[in-house]
């Protein structure tokens, strides 16, 4: 597990921009962790740590910010890399996955040979908010054969209860709100 100091030192590089996308909302801006290369190396190697020890096959990322830290991890690995993307997005065939956003629905695919029966799946992603998206994406895992050995999230608005719509699957997040 990430210590406290890594913890605090990434807490405090996030930049909260008031009312963006909309008014009333409070943004957890990542952008100058990733600016900074010890924040970023921070932050891949906390992302990454508590769910190693299941020896993933496969890193997935959601779109889009799981791809910046997803592919960090996977290369530092030396595993495969697998996008879950937005509808439309991917150019071979693609099985997908509807979710509810809090006006509205969305779909996110992946590519229908992307997870082999019996791999061992990291989900890896910014935020943990409402939990749909990644709640979509296991779903699309678990549909191709994938076991879910972990899932972890830079940063985690607990106030919004994304991990009950995860129900049991393992969890991570360096830094909770």
């Amino acid at each position: 597990m990430p210590d406290e100091i890594t913890i605090k030192t990434i807490s405090n590089t996030i930049r909260d921009i008031v009312d963006f996308p909309k008014p009333g909302i409070l943004f957890k801006d990542i952008t100058p962790v990733l600016l900074n290369p010890d924040t970023f190396k921070l932050a891949v190697d906390a992302l990454a740590e508590p769910c190693l020890a299941e020896r993933p096959d496969i890193i997935l990322g959601i779109d889009a910010r799981g791809f910046i830290f997803g592919a960090a991890i996977a290369y530092h690995l030396g595993i495969g890399f697998v996008p879950i993307r937005k509808k439309g997005k991917l150019p071979y065939k693609t099985i997908e996955q509807s979710y509810e956003l809090e006006y509205g629905e969305n779909i996110v695919a992946i590519h229908e040979d992307a997870i082999k029966p019996g791999n061992k799946v990291f989900i890896v992603d910014d935020l943990l908010a409402t939990g749909g998206t990644a709640h979509a994406a296991a779903i699309l895992v678990e549909k191709l054969g994938g076991k879910i050995t972990c899932i972890s999230f830079l940063v985690e608005l607990g106030f919004l209860e994304g991990r009950k719509k995860l129900g049991d699957l393992p969890i991570h997040s360096v830094v909770k709100y």
